[in-house]
Order: structure tokens, then sequence, then C-alpha cells
């Protein structure tokens, strides 16, 4: 797969499975109503910030999408952040996996001393496999600080790995 930065035009691609995604309400503290130019504002970042799309280099289906930025501003913009969704037909394949290590490469090569998730549903037992194989720890628990659709609450996960 080839990883490159989303251009305008990848976001009719994205949409879709970050529609699914964050309408689901399981693994996103994003809206499940949100519309796809809300979508867009959020995830299609401009500089500090960057997005990128994971690509089939046969087919140039898009297979997943992250989204990289500083977690914070003024003193604490040497921490980087990240989000990243798989378009649910395509999980299993290892596109988290290149788009975390690539966000790391990213991230490290722009200069960030860490990089911090800030909110990694506990109940994503994936997720939180995968950034515990790349190096992150879990520094916190938010106590039932995530509402799943059934209304029963989970923890949200602080993440971070030293770069």
């Amino acid at each position: 797969m080839l990883i490159r930065d989303a251009e305008p035009g990848d976001w009719a691609a994205i949409w879709p499975f970050f529609h699914e995604i964050a309408a689901a309400g399981r693994t996103y503290t994003y809206p499940t109503d949100l519309t796809s130019e809300q979508g867009r504002a959020m995830w299609m970042l401009t500089a500090p910030g960057r997005t990128v799309v994971a690509v089939d280099e046969t087919t140039g289906a898009v297979l997943g999408s992250a989204k990289m930025n500083p977690n914070h501003m003024g003193p604490a913009s040497h921490i980087a952040s990240a989000s990243y969704m798989v378009a649910p037909e395509h999980r299993g394949r290892g596109v988290g996996r290149a788009l975390g290590e690539h966000s790391i490469a990213w991230a490290r090569a722009e200069g960030y001393r860490a990089m911090q998730f800030n909110a990694v549903v506990q109940t994503n037992t994936a997720a939180v496999a995968l950034w515990h194989s790349l190096g992150f720890t879990t520094v916190g628990t938010l106590p039932e600080a995530y509402r799943l659709p059934d209304g029963s609450f989970t923890g949200l996960h602080i993440m971070h790995r030293h770069l």
C-alpha cells in the first residue's frame, strides 16, 4: 500500500467509512450525526497538521486515513497527536499499523518529542492492542468517560509514546 498526503478529492472516498465509523458511536468522540462538511473540517487538516490516505497501489482504492497534528498549542506544541480510520472492509490487512508507523515517523521527522492520544475508547481493544504494540503506554483511564450506543459506559484511555 501507498501512504500519501490526502488531496481534496480524496474526501469522497474517506467520507463513507468516516461517516459509518462516527455514526456507529463506538470508537470516536465525534457526534454521531456529523454532516460531510463537518467531518471534512475536522479531518482534512492543513499545516501544521497533516492528513494522509493509505491507498491500494493496484486499484487506487482508499483503504484508510490518518490525521496528525500538534496535541496542544504554545508550550505544549512539541507533543503530537493523531487519529486513524480504516475502511471496515479493509480491516485486518495492516492498514492501521501502516498508518500508525507512518504517523510516528512523521512526528519524529517534524521534531515532536512524543505522541499522545487523548481519547482511545477502552472497549476498542483492537486499537488499544495496536498502540501498545507500537510502543504506546496507557498513562491513565478516565472512568466511564464514554457512553456506548447501548447506554453503558466505558473508559477513555490516554496513551503516550516518547519519540
